[in-house]
């Protein structure tokens, strides 16, 4: 096997059914070949998501608003919303196995790991969408994360720091948010299944996090850097910093954050 020829088919195919079995045969081979890229080999610079030719795409201010949950179109914007960013996910977590060949062979083996996940999370939410009356493609999605992902591809270290540890971490802090809105509609098959799954998401997400966290602070170690302030000056030049409402103070100790880049974020308070 061409190991990272198989990892650029996988980021470049438009089909879940076709990544899932690519991702199987990299990962089985990960786990017993050595993974070192041909001599020559330089990682392409994606130009369009693999979702371009399923979806249309559209700048964030136009997306239609999801607030009518209790309706059936309502719903299966909110699905379809989320299922876009789980589709999102298997591609970025791919690519930085793809994009940053020199590290190590259990990074590859976790973010191999995380792709497989983010399938699976795909999958949930694509069959709740049909039995909603929907399939993934039927609402118009952003490129925001393909985008971040672009502009961290140069620096293993900001691609941990801005697509782990900021836009899945945020994702952590809207989770229960989401689930809070729907409980209220939990006797609906569709709902229930919507929040059986998010449950499933949110706890794969802290080990997503965490993942992100450790190879973060490899990174830092080996470059002789401080994490809290590599972190902040990471998201500062990426327009990504601020105070951050509503954090979800447990789930981002779980994965790794500190109390007092918490406490920076914008905690009122965090125990050590």
């Amino acid at each position: 096997m061409n190991f990272y020829s198989q990892l650029e088919a996988i980021v470049t195919t438009d089909t879940i059914e076709h990544k899932e079995s690519l991702l199987a045969e990299a990962m089985m081979y990960c786990n017993t070949e050595e993974v070192t890229p041909e001599a020559g080999f330089v990682p392409r610079s994606f130009e369009t998501p693999s979702y371009a030719r399923r979806c249309r795409i559209v700048a964030p201010k136009d997306l239609p608003r999801r607030r009518k949950f209790a309706t059936t179109e309502g719903l299966a914007l909110q699905v379809h919303a989320i299922a876009h960013i789980e589709y999102s996910a298997v591609d970025l977590a791919v690519d930085a196995v793809y994009r940053f060949a020199q590290m190590p062979r259990e990074y590859k083996r976790d973010w191999l790991e995380v792709a497989q996940e983010e399938i699976r999370h795909f999958r949930m939410l694509e069959s709740i969408l049909k039995t909603l009356g929907h399939r993934y493609g039927d609402f118009p999605v952003h490129r925001g994360l393909f985008d971040a992902a672009k502009h961290t591809q140069r620096d293993v270290l900001e691609r941990m720091a801005v697509i782990p540890r900021h836009y899945e971490a945020t994702g952590l802090d809207v989770n229960p948010r989401i689930v809070e809105k729907l409980a209220p509609l939990k006797r609906k098959p569709e709902v229930a299944a919507l929040l059986e799954a998010l449950e499933v998401i949110y706890e794969e997400e802290i080990d997503h996090v965490r993942k992100g966290d450790r190879w973060f602070r490899y990174v830092c170690r080996e470059r002789g850097l401080d994490p809290e302030r590599t972190f902040f000056e990471i998201l500062a030049r990426h327009r990504l910093a601020g105070r951050r409402p509503a954090l979800n103070i447990q789930a981002r100790r779980e994965a790794g954050f500190a109390c007092s880049e918490l406490l920076s974020l914008g905690a009122q308070e965090c125990d050590e």
